[in-house]
C-alpha cells in the first residue's frame, strides 16, 4: 500500500521525537494500523487506551480482545503510567478531548509534553474533532488524517470482491470502467463506510457495475446529511432543461472533460469553479444542479446561515468542516447561492466582529488553494453587495452574466415547460408567446404556463396558446419594476464577465431595458 500524505507526516513527526501528538479522524483502527506500521519500522510497541478498557497493547486483534484493566480506565490515572513506564512506546488515547474539562488531565498533558521529550516515547490522541484547550496549543502538533485515497479503496475493492466470489461460488468480474466510476463514487468514504456499501450493493444486485453507483453515492449522502452545514441535492435537471445560455453550456461541456484521467496526463487542472451574476429568475440556480446531472458528481449546497455560530470561534471552525465534507466526497459540486447576499460586504468591518469577514476568507482562501476537484457554482444577483475579492482569477474559472432570455430563448423555455407538463409543444404558437413574454424572466415563464393550466381547468378545458397569452398579459415582470437595477447590472457586466448567451435582441425592449451585448 503506498504511503499518504499523513503517514509520511506521522512517521517524521515519530522519528522528530515529537512528544504530543493530536489527530483528527473518525477512522481509529486505520490510524492505530498506521501508527503500528510505522513503529514497527522503529523497534516500537504500540499500547492502546480507552476510558472503557484502560492500557492495553496493540495487536492486529486487538478488537477481538475485551481485556480491561481497571486500574488505568482513569484518564489521569492511564497518563500517570504513561509517564511511569519505562518501555519507549507509541501510547494512543482515543477521545482523551472528552475530558479536557478535567483540570488534572490537561495538567498532566502538558507536563508529559516536557518530560517526554526526553524519551523515546509519544502520546498520540485520536479525536474525530479538533478539541485543544488553550493551554496546550503551544504543546500539541496537530495532524488531520487523510481518507483513503485511490489506492487503498482499490485494495478494498478487489478484496471484497474476491471474498464474496469464493463465499458465493460465483466469480464477479469489474470492468475497468466500472471500476474507474465505482472508486470515484467512494471517494471521500472511510475504509468502513465503503466496504459496507460495496458488500451491500454486491448482496442487492450480485454484481458491481455502473448502474450501482446510486447505492454507493446514497452512502455519501448520509455522510453529508450527518454534517449538518450542507445539503445534498438529487439533481433533478440536466442542460436540456435549461433554456438558452448557449455560450455557458459549451463552456460546461468541455470542462467537464478536464476530471478524466486522460486530461490530468495531459496537464489539465481540475476545474475550480464559475460565478453566475444576472438577473434572477433567469435560471443561475438551474444551472448548478444541470452541472452536477451533467458530470454526474454529488451536488452539495453550503446554507451559509448555518456556518454562523454564537460563540467565539464557532464560524470560522464550522466553515473549515464543512470544506473539509465537501472535499471528503469530491468529486463534487458546491452550490453557494446568493453569495451577494451572504457575504455582502464581507470584507468590511460589519457589526459581527469581523466573523463575517473571517468565514469569507476562509472560504477564498480554500477556493485558491484547493486541490481537491470541487467545483464552486457561485450565484449572485448584484453587484454592489458583491465581495470584490472573489473576482480575482485563479479562485473561479470564469465570471458569467446571465440575461434575460431573447425571443429564441423564450421559445425555448416555453417549449421545455410544456413538455415537462405533457404538452406537445408542437400545438403550440411558440412565436407568439415569445413575443407575448418580452423582458419575462425565465422562471415568470414558467409562472405564465402555470397560471394557464390553473385557468385551464377551473374551465375544464386543454390548455392552449390563448390562455399563456393571457396569463403573459396579467404578469407584470420583474424587468418593469426593477428596470434601473438591471440597467446597471447591464452595465456593470459589459467588459468584466462573459456573456452566457450568443443572441441578442437586434432592438431594445420596448420596457426601455437596453439589449444585451
Amino acid at each position: 500500500m503506498a504511503l499518504s500524505r499523513s503517514i509520511d507526516e506521522l512517521e517524521i513527526l515519530l522519528r522528530a521525537r515529537y512528544s504530543v501528538i493530536y489527530i483528527v479522524s473518525w477512522e481509529e483502527s486505520r490510524v492505530e494500523d498506521a501508527l503500528a506500521q510505522i513503529a514497527r519500522r522503529r523497534e516500537k510497541r504500540v499500547m492502546l487506551w480507552s476510558v472503557a478498557r484502560g492500557l492495553y497493547p496493540y495487536t492486529a486483534l486487538a478488537e477481538t480482545s475485551r481485556r480491561v484493566d481497571t486500574r488505568t480506565t482513569d484518564p489521569n490515572s492511564a497518563l500517570d503510567a504513561v509517564y511511569e513506564n519505562m518501555e519507549n512506546a507509541v501510547y494512543v488515547f482515543r477521545d482523551l478531548h472528552a475530558f479536557w474539562s478535567d483540570p488534572g488531565v490537561v495538567r498532566r498533558v502538558r507536563e508529559l509534553a516536557v518530560a517526554l521529550k526526553n524519551s523515546y516515547k509519544t502520546l498520540v490522541i485520536i479525536g474525530p474533532t479538533l478539541q485543544l484547550p488553550l493551554e496546550l496549543q503551544k504543546e500539541v502538533v496537530v495532524v488531520e488524517f487523510d481518507m483513503p485515497n485511490r489506492q487503498e479503496l482499490g485494495e478494498l475493492l478487489e478484496r471484497t470482491v474476491q471474498e464474496v466470489s469464493e463465499s458465493t461460488g460465483h466469480m464477479i468480474e469489474v470492468t475497468d470502467s466500472a471500476r474507474r466510476r465505482i472508486l470515484d463514487a467512494a471517494s471521500g468514504l472511510t475504509i468502513g463506510e465503503a466496504e459496507n456499501v460495496l458488500a451491500r450493493t454486491l448482496v442487492m444486485s450480485g454484481g458491481l457495475s455502473e448502474a450501482d453507483l446510486p447505492i454507493i453515492l446514497s452512502e455519501k449522502e448520509q455522510a453529508i446529511r450527518k454534517s449538518g452545514l450542507l445539503e445534498y441535492y438529487h439533481p433533478n435537471a440536466g442542460l436540456r432543461d435549461v433554456g438558452g445560455l448557449d455560450i455557458l453550456k459549451e463552456w460546461l461541456v468541455k470542462r467537464g472533460a478536464a476530471f478524466l484521467d486522460d486530461a490530468r496526463d495531459f496537464g489539465l487542472p481540475a476545474p475550480r469553479g464559475i460565478l453566475l451574476i444576472g438577473v434572477q429568475g433567469c435560471g443561475k440556480s438551474l444551472v448548478a444542479k444541470a452541472v452536477a446531472s451533467l458530470w454526474e458528481f454529488p451536488l452539495l449546497r453550503l446554507d451559509v446561515g448555518r456556518l454562523f455560530g454564537s460563540l467565539v470561534g464557532t464560524s470560522e471552525e464550522n466553515v473549515r468542516n464543512a470544506i473539509r465534507t465537501a472535499e471528503s466526497v469530491a468529486p463534487a459540486v458546491l452550490w453557494i447561492d446568493e453569495i451577494d447576499k451572504s457575504f455582502g460586504n464581507g470584507s468590511g468591518s460589519g457589526g459581527d466582529g469581523g466573523t463575517t469577514a473571517r468565514v469569507l476568507a476562509t472560504l477564498l482562501t480554500w477556493m485558491q488553494e484547493k486541490t481537491a476537484p470541487v467545483f464552486v457554482v457561485a450565484t449572485a444577483n448584484s453587484v454592489d453587495q458583491l465581495p470584490p475579492e472573489l473576482l480575482r482569477r485563479g479562485r473561479l474559472d470564469e465570471t458569467f452574466f446571465v440575461d434575460l432570455p431573447d425571443p429564441r430563448e423564450r421559445a425555448e423555455i416555453f417549449q421545455i415547460h410544456l413538455t415537462r407538463r405533457s404538452r406537445d409543444p408542437r400545438r403550440f404558437d411558440l412565436s407568439s408567446l415569445a413575443n407575448r413574454s418580452e423582458g419575462f424572466s425565465g422562471a415568470e415563464i414558467e409562472q405564465c404556463v402555470i397560471d394557464a393550466l390553473f385557468e385551464a381547468y377551473s374551465r375544464r378545458q386543454d390548455l392552449s396558446t390563448e390562455l399563456i397569452e393571457t396569463a403573459c398579459a396579467n404578469m407584470i415582470p420583474l424587468s418593469h419594476m426593477m428596470r434601473e437595477p438591471i440597467d446597471r447590472l447591464r452595465k456593470w457586466a459589459d467588459g468584466r464577465a462573459r456573456t452566457a448567451s450568443s443572441l441578442n435582441e437586434p432592438a431594445a425592449h420596448d420596457t426601455g431595458l437596453i439589449a444585451r451585448n
